[in-house]
């Protein structure tokens, strides 16, 4: 069966404009196998995908289905052909239940017969070892069960080819497994299932071949049990890579943040955090984990003044020997007026980070138009900070002036993280720096982060993929439900230990024996402690 061709794609060219997304793209999917397809930032893999989907329609090339040519105008055509495809952001009503979302949009009678409607869904969910409760509204679902939903959404449609866009993004290793045993089993049921992904060790785990895109171009299709992953990181860059997270030892670390009690809530009056308190040290890197939408946002947009937050709350910043100061109450203009060099990487990038609308250089100047003249804004400077911004972290744009909103969304965060490195903070947060980026470009970011902490900053990164908080961090502070259920030494812990933390299997016991050198425990001290020597 896998030397069937599922899917023929030949000489698809994509272009927007100027820039050609994909340019002769011939490469083919086999029925009963999982491919994975890599590249780098702008590769182009979303938008061969999306012509698969029918959400783009290609300027040039043939698409085969099962040995036929098709014509994929609109996704309701990629059903009608047996494709769905699953993206990163999932298209759900949060109202309806489950069984309403699945049957959204179908055609039939007036008069919808729900019992076998959920009988179906249950016979799906048993053949491929789903867990979907047909009556559960979305808004009750946790990020695996939505993401769960949206598979058997497609499989009750009929589609035999699925596409996964980076399907493990915000699940726990936990689930992460489950994910792949549903995978698995569809495999073994003769679906073709195609994943675009940035993470390595997953494609070596799941896949059975890896097509690999560089600018836009079909590079190569590998088996994988042939390869590995420097191999994998090379066919995609070009080049040889460094593939290491080189991790310092602290050295001289002095208290930065001081947080206590650390609680707010949402516009509906859900507690988003509560209680949080730890401490964050210049010259080490504290990482937070957790399931999405476990207040890590939450958390940081509270230090940076963005978040309002309840009484008994308390954020002390320690400047170089000067008294703290608390910053819950203080806007951010406020708080940058204290000299507190607060830098902030926020996870809605074009939303909160940067101006859609504007190029690289107007979104540098952000930072520093109250600088000038009353009248005239100095351009020079934030001119030069883009150009080395985009030499540095390599980004892809036709111009300075090209709005960033134009560009792909790895390329956007690369303008942001480096704008807000470049500001060099005292404390640096930073919310999923590198979600989206490839593998090279997300070592380079590594690498900065690193650079900052060697300098002393106090650096809170934020991430999803575990493996990478295990090297990149000092120590790491797990969130479940918006209280912290441990923090943990990055050397010490292990993947399932964090795991088990974001779902909060672990008591207060455990994340004191956990909190490593720079915890002691003691709540009740002067506000002082660690102030000179870090501990």
């Amino acid at each position: 069966m896998k030397d069937e061709i599922a899917v023929q794609l030949t000489g698809i060219t994509k272009r927007f404009g100027p820039v050609t997304a994909n340019s002769a793209v011939t490469m083919d999917v086999r029925r009963g196998e999982v491919l994975a397809l890599l590249g780098e930032n702008g590769s182009g893999k979303t938008t061969l995908m999306n012509m698969l989907s029918g959400i783009y329609f290609p300027d040039e090339g043939t698409i085969e289905i099962n040995g036929t040519p098709a014509s994929i105008r609109s996704p309701k055509d990629a059903f009608d052909l047996g494709i769905g495809m699953i993206h990163q952001h999932f298209k759900l009503v949060d109202v309806f239940t489950a069984a309403e979302n699945i049957i959204l949009g179908l055609p039939g009678k007036s008069r919808l017969n729900m019992r076998a409607v959920k009988e179906k869904i249950r016979g799906i969910c048993e053949k491929y070892g789903f867990e979907v409760d047909p009556d559960r509204k979305v808004y009750n679902m946790s990020v695996s069960e939505k993401q769960t939903l949206e598979i058997v959404k497609v499989l009750y449609r009929g589609a035999d080819i699925l596409i996964l866009d980076e399907p493990t993004a915000v699940l726990t290793p936990q689930e992460t497994e489950r994910l792949f045993g549903v995978i698995r089993n569809m495999r073994a049921d003769g679906k073709s299932v195609i994943i675009i992904t940035h993470k390595l060790h997953e494609v070596m785990e799941i896949s059975d071949r890896v097509a690999i895109l560089r600018r836009g171009k079909y590079i190569t299709t590998l088996e994988t049990k042939d390869a590995d992953e420097r191999s994998l990181a090379e066919a995609m860059v070009g080049e040889k890579l460094a593939l290491n997270i080189d991790r310092s030892e602290p050295k001289n670390t002095t208290l930065r943040l001081e947080v206590k009690h650390l609680s707010c809530y949402n516009a509906e009056g859900i507690p988003t955090l509560s209680g949080v308190s730890f401490d964050a040290y210049g010259g080490e890197i504290l990482g937070i984990a957790g399931i999405s939408g476990c207040g890590q946002k939450e958390l940081l947009e509270s230090i940076a003044g963005l978040q309002q937050t309840r009484p008994g709350s308390s954020v002390l910043y320690y400047p170089d020997g000067g008294e703290a100061e608390e910053l819950i109450g203080k806007s951010p203009r406020e708080i940058r007026g204290l000299g507190v060099a607060l830098s902030f990487v926020p996870e809605d990038r074009l939303g909160m980070g940067l101006v859609g609308s504007m190029g690289m250089t107007d979104n540098m100047m952000l930072k520093s138009y109250d600088m000038g003249a009353p009248v005239f804004l100095h351009k020079k400077d934030p001119s030069a900070l883009a150009g080395a911004v985009r030499d540095d972290l390599g980004v892809v744009t036709p111009s300075l002036s090209t709005p960033v909103r134009r560009l792909s969304g790895g390329n956007v965060q690369k303008v942001l993280v480096g704008r807000e490195i470049s500001e060099a903070p005292t404390v640096l947060l930073t919310a999923y720096a590198v979600r989206g980026l490839d593998i090279n470009t997300s070592y380079s970011i590594y690498r900065l982060l690193n650079e900052q902490k060697e300098k002393g900053v106090a650096v809170i990164y934020v991430g999803e993929d575990i493996d990478v908080l295990l090297e990149l961090c000092d120590r790491i502070l797990i969130l479940c439900g918006g209280v912290v259920s441990g923090i943990v030494d990055a050397k010490s812990t292990s993947k399932e230990e964090i795991g088990l933390y974001m779902t909060k299997v672990g008591g207060p016991s455990d994340t004191d024996k956990s909190a490593g050198d720079y915890t002691d425990g003691n709540e009740e001290n002067d506000g002082n402690k660690g102030k000179e020597d870090g501990r």
